[in-house]
Formats: structure tokens, sequence, C-alpha cells
């Protein structure tokens, strides 16, 4: 017994558009009117791919998905009956008219990612690591938190306890932006690891030619794809039974051409009605044993412009997301720049860059430490370790099930952000004038520093200005007591 995928009893409120009247010419992507599906999606219903012509009819009301609400004469005399519900081919990329320049960031509120390795609107990202890096739950936060208009999740070939915990607890979450149920504008594609294997290899297209169906509408969609290991090991086992030859690992020899159509599928486009829309895809990679030199790994990053490297190491330290910021690129930086530029000033560009330079020094001080000891650094270097360690423990850690800590917004991390590094040059100038670093980490300043991540966003821009004081006044307080003694 097959079940329909659309309740074919249920009635919606169809409203046609008032400029779409009899004799009025149509082509695909024309809109010809919507149904408000939820609080947050009006779900616009267009003419399908392929139909060209004059209306012979239209009409407003509430009918089940598969009524016939308008009908098309063709150049050739004939006849097509439009319903609300749409078929496609999902292995066949729907038409755009032009494709845009990613030029505005997919706000995530993961400081990680929005400060140094940012994905764009219309981007593409990979999420490699080995099992318990966190990949599943960095794809959840991103589909829980991020300011797409649409997420589609895609769980093809997950443990079935990971999909029953996706499916109990997105129902009950709320969106952050609107307060409403984050299910009125999400998508979940549930395809578990004991399911056939043409259904596992399907499941991926199904979510991508959703994701091109709300775009084409004007939206935004952001899909996450977990994962695309899965993904290939389904291909791999219909090619075997196919007979095909193998190639490396015994994946089929198409499986880079493959995984290059899928992420080339995602962009900002122009589509067909004129609308501008956009698809991120997030795609989640499980290499056997974390070796990210395996066929999909290297497949898919040959495609994708974003790589957030999971370290096990970082998540057996509960350190949430475990996002390697020495491994991790994104290409997005300079297309971006521009746009942060405007929404945040030139300081916060500076800020990063400074803060991703103190990291980077911290790593190679750590490789000397392991040979000579702290104590053999001089006071400048030392400071950099401690600078180092605030960057990691108070601003790229970040707990997904804190409610406040799980999200945060650009302006909070501009002042977390500006607060640490203004205590980075403070603490600088204070070392260089002979003050000791054990006394400059025992500032009060620096424990409020620690409790940034748990103020609430309404609170964040006045307790940022009270921080910056207090550093001020006691790191002066220090260098005066230094330069007291030294008379």
């Amino acid at each position: 017994m097959a079940a329909d995928a659309l309740d074919r009893k249920k009635k919606w409120s169809f409203e046609k558009d008032t400029s779409i009247k009899k004799g009025a010419q149509v082509s695909p992507g024309t809109i010809l009117g919507y149904v408000q599906e939820t609080e947050l999606i009006k779900h616009y219903i267009m003419v399908p791919n392929g139909v060209e012509g004059t209306i012979e009819k239209i009409e407003s009301g509430s009918f089940t998905v598969d009524h016939v609400i308008a009908e098309v004469e063709t150049k050739d005399k004939k006849k097509v009956e439009i319903t609300m519900m749409q078929k496609r081919p999902v292995r066949i990329p729907s038409p755009a008219r032009n494709k845009h320049r990613a030029n505005e960031a997919l706000i995530t509120g993961i400081r990680s990612v929005d400060t140094f390795f940012p994905i764009a609107k219309g981007g593409t990202a990979a999420v490699p690591g080995p099992f318990g890096s966190g990949k599943t739950v960095l794809q959840q936060s991103l589909a829980k938190y991020s300011n797409a208009d649409i997420v589609i999740y895609t769980g093809c070939g997950e443990r079935g306890n990971e999909m029953t915990d996706v499916l109990v607890e997105f129902p009950e979450l709320k969106d952050p932006s609107s307060g409403r149920p984050l299910m009125e504008r999400t998508i979940l594609i549930a395809n578990t690891s004991n399911m056939p294997v043409a259904a596992r290899e399907a499941s991926i297209y199904a979510g991508i030619t959703m994701a091109e169906y709300f775009r084409d509408m004007g939206y935004n969609v952001a899909m996450m794809a977990d994962s695309t290991s899965r993904w290939a090991e389904a291909m791999r086992e219909i090619s075997a039974r196919l007979e095909e030859m193998p190639g490396e690992e015994g994946y089929p020899a198409y499986l880079p051409k493959r995984l290059a159509e899928f992420y080339e599928r995602s962009g900002k486009v122009e589509t067909l009605n004129g609308r501008t829309g956009s698809i991120t895809i997030i795609g989640a990679v499980s290499p056997t044993g974390g070796d990210i030199t395996e066929p999909v790994s290297q497949g898919t990053l040959k495609v994708v412009k974003t790589f957030w490297a999971l370290d096990a190491s970082l998540a057996g330290q509960k350190h949430f997301p475990s996002i390697n910021w020495l491994n991790s690129y994104s290409l997005y930086l300079e297309p971006l720049e521009e746009w942060y530029r405007s929404k945040l000033g030139e300081e916060f560009i500076g800020n990063r860059m400074e803060a991703m330079r103190l990291l980077q020094r911290e790593a190679e001080l750590k490789d000397i430490v392991q040979l000579v000891g702290e104590d053999a650094l001089p006071e400048s270097e030392r400071i950099i370790l401690e600078i180092g360690k605030i960057l990691r423990e108070d601003y790229l850690r970040q707990s997904a099930y804190d409610e406040i800590d799980a999200f945060t917004s650009l302006k909070k991390q501009q002042i977390m952000l500006s607060t640490i590094i203004h205590f980075s040059k403070a603490a600088e100038e204070a070392v260089g004038k002979e003050v000791s670093i054990d006394a400059i980490m025992k500032i009060k300043a620096k424990a409020e520093i620690s409790r940034m991540k748990s103020i609430e966003e309404k609170d964040i821009e006045s307790s940022g200005k009270k921080i910056n004081e207090h550093i001020k006044s006691e790191i002066d307080a220090l260098i005066k007591e230094e330069v007291n003694e030294a008379k």
C-alpha cells in the first residue's frame, strides 16, 4: 500500500493574482497566486516548467492540491491543466534567468562561522569530520538559527535515533527571528540507514529539487545534506549491482561529477518570474577514520568554497563547534567584505584579522612551549598565549544547548570581539611597561569578558561599554602602580 506524499483531502485557500486574468500570457515560473501555507510562508503557485501560453481559466477558492485552478492554452492549441501540486524531475536542475554573485552572508549565529569562516547566501560549504566530532549537531544548529527563509534538512542514511531526535525536537523549537514554531519554515527529509538503497540515493536529489522549488518563488533556502558520504555509499552499492567499472575505493568513476552537479545547483539567481532567490548547500562528509584524503571528501573540496574542518580532539574537550580554526577556510571572506563593512564597520574587519593573527601565533608558541616550557618565553609572547586562550574559550567556544549562547547576533559578535581585542592591546601595553602577566590576568574585567557570552542581546551594548571602561581603569591602575614602584 502506497501513501500519498501530499494530503489529497485537505483543502487550501488559494488567492489568485489580480493581474492574471483570462487571456493573459504566461510562461514558466509566472506566479498565478498564493496559498498562505503557514504564518511564515506564502506558498506561491507558479506555471510549471515547459508550459507557456494563454490563460483560459483561473479561479480563487478553497481547493485540494489536485484540483484544477487554472487552464493554459499553449501555442499549438493544447490545453494544460494546472493544479496547486507540482511534479518535477529531481535529477534535472530547475532553470533560472541569471546567476548572481553571492554578496550577502548567511547569518548562522555561530561565532566561529560568522566571524572567521562565513558562507554567503547561495554558497556552498563542506563539514567533514570523524564520528563524534559534532557534524549533526552543527548542521542542526544551522537549521535552527540561520537567517534563511526556508530550511531543508535531509538526513541521508542517518541512524534512526538521530533522525528521531530531529523529528521530536524541531516541532518544539521557536524561530528566533519570528517567535513562531520553527517547523513553519522547515522541511525534514527522513531517510534512515535501514531504508532501501535507492531511497538513500534519491533523497539528496529530492531535497535539492524542493530547494529549487522554493527558490523559484523568491525565497532564500538553506539545504543541509547529512551526509553526502552515505549518499556516495548508496551510489557505490547501486553501481556494484549494475556491474559498472569501479573507481577509487569502489566508488563509481562518475562520483566527482555527481558531487559537482549537486553543489552546482546552489547559487543566488534571478528566477524565471524576475524575483531573486538563493540556495545555500551545507554538506556533511563522514570520512572513515577522519581521513579527508578519501574520494568523497576530495571530490567535495574541489567544488565547495567553505571548509569547516571538525576536529575530534576539540569535540573531546567539549569545545563546540569543534571547527579547527587553523585548518578551516572560507573563500567568501573577500566577496563579503563590503557587506560586513556596511553592517559592522571597518573596525570589525581589522579585529577579525587581528584575532586570527593571535590564534595562529598562539599555535606556533604552543609548539615552542612543549620544547622549552612557558617560563622560557618572553613576557610579550606569554601574553599572546593568554589572549589566544581567551579567544578560544570565551569566543570560539559556544554552547548549542544554552538558550542565550546558542545564537549570537552579528552585533553581539562585533562587541565581544572588539572587547577582547581591546583587552589584548591594553595588556600588551601594560606588559611593555613591566606589568606582570599574573597581575593582568587577575583583573576583574577579564572575568567579565568570560561572562559576555551569557549576556542577553538587549544588554550587550551597555555591558560592552562598561567592560571596556573597566579594562582601561584597571590596566591604567596596574601601570601606575608599576611606575610608582620603579621610582
